[in-house]
């Protein structure tokens, strides 16, 4: 009875010690690098791509995060001719897959922010109601600009090309930051692209649109359209900047390393770097117009950078830098929530403080995740609160989150 009585306290010692101790850290390795420009060219991976849980899991969270704009989201349960059927009665409606008279100023606009000398230009795509702007995009704007000063903004987003976005987006403004938010025009973007005989045929009405709501593949088109046009840096708008990007040229992040060989398993395609008409955007466009599955998540984003980047990223005419995940994503969707957290023993505080100092040093920025924080208060005294109060310019409601 002695010794059950013991090994019973024994168990709960050890149930104890392992739900008290302070959390260990949440970057990529064990002994991080410190922060530079040029990271070396992680290896490619040499076997098939991981497809475990745990990634298809991650880009989900990363794919559903967007909300769902009505007339782009399919019916629940419709079949391939029910789809198909339901498209074609919306497509004269869907604004956002034509050429207006306002999204036809696209162009010219943008020309006319690149014209205040940008020392960088970057993009962000926002196809969600304006209202939808809240504070987390606010903070990615915010500390964008911090610690990228003289940058140029461009916001693809008919609904924020407003009176309602110029609200939203004029504390930025009223300090100077050279910001437009813009409609889209994606005939213009998508025209002689290898894109463009995928918008043709979806415009036609005999194309599955698949049962991802439509905005979240346009997104995907969006991004990589823009930045064959134009080149630059394309971010979603789930990230807190760290470190300035004006140094990159033609980058993409690993999110995911294999635990031995450290090569890559699995590229995202939240932040991506390019010049003006590179080879590899035309071909990342050529695999989503040829390949395109509207019912498979993550299968026009994310995988499908890493589909091409396997094939293709090796050859040395594309000056492909693929930077490992402490540059972009230091903290995967699983960690991310203990960074929201103040600390609440003088242990967990020495924690924080040394998360702090290692992603300043080490990432140029942290990749949110929001289908898992958006709802998440932001703790003072936390990781997030720390780093936020020290890469924004204008503060607003650090500690809100989504209602």
């Amino acid at each position: 009875m002695i010794s059950k009585k013991l090994a019973m306290l024994v168990v709960l010692a050890l149930l104890h010690l392992l739900y008290m101790k302070a959390p260990t850290s949440t970057l990529s390795y064990d002994d991080k690098p410190p922060f530079k420009q040029n990271v070396p060219l992680l290896p490619r991976t040499t076997g098939s791509m991981s497809t475990t849980t745990s990634s298809s899991s991650s880009v989900v969270s990363d794919q559903q995060e967007k909300e769902e704009s009505d007339p782009l989201v399919p019916p629940p349960k419709a079949t391939k001719s029910e789809r198909i059927s339901w498209f074609r009665r919306k497509l004269p409606e869907l604004e956002i897959l034509k050429s207006t008279t306002k999204s036809k100023r696209f162009h010219r606009r943008v020309l006319d922010l690149y014209n205040k000398n940008c020392s960088a230009q970057f993009f962000m795509v926002w196809l969600s109601p304006a209202k939808s702007f809240g504070p987390r995009e606010m903070l990615a704007v915010d500390t964008l600009f911090t610690t990228n000063p003289g940058a140029c903004l461009v916001i693809l987003s008919n609904s924020l090309d407003s009176p309602i976005g110029h609200t939203i987006l004029k504390p930025f403004i009223d300090q100077g930051f050279n910001l437009v938010a813009l409609t889209l025009d994606i005939p213009f973007l998508v025209k002689n692209t290898p894109a463009e005989a995928w918008l043709k045929k979806l415009k036609s009405g005999k194309m599955d649109p698949g049962s991802i709501p439509l905005f979240m593949n346009l997104s995907d088109l969006t991004r990589l359209a823009v930045l064959y046009k134009y080149g630059g840096i394309y971010l979603d708008t789930d990230i807190i900047f760290l470190n300035s990007m004006t140094g990159l040229r033609n980058a993409i992040g690993a999110q995911s390393l294999h635990p031995k060989t450290k090569t890559w398993t699995r590229l995202n395609n939240a932040v991506m770097v390019f010049d003006l008409h590179h080879p590899l955007m035309r071909e990342f466009l050529h695999e989503y117009s040829t390949t395109f599955d509207g019912n498979r998540w993550g299968y026009n984003s994310p995988y499908l950078v890493s589909r091409v980047i396997s094939r293709l990223g090796h050859k040395p005419e594309y000056n492909l830098t693929i930077f490992p995940p402490d540059a972009f994503y230091p903290v995967n969707w699983l960690k991310i929530p203990s960074l929201f957290k103040k600390p609440a023993t003088t242990r967990e505080a020495k924690w924080v403080e040394k998360t702090v100092h290692e992603m300043n040093k080490g990432s140029y920025m942290i990749h949110l995740w929001n289908k898992v924080t958006r709802k998440m208060k932001i703790e003072e005294g936390s990781v997030m609160h720390r780093l936020i109060s020290t890469h924004c310019t204008v503060c607003g409601n650090i500690t809100e989150s989504h209602s």
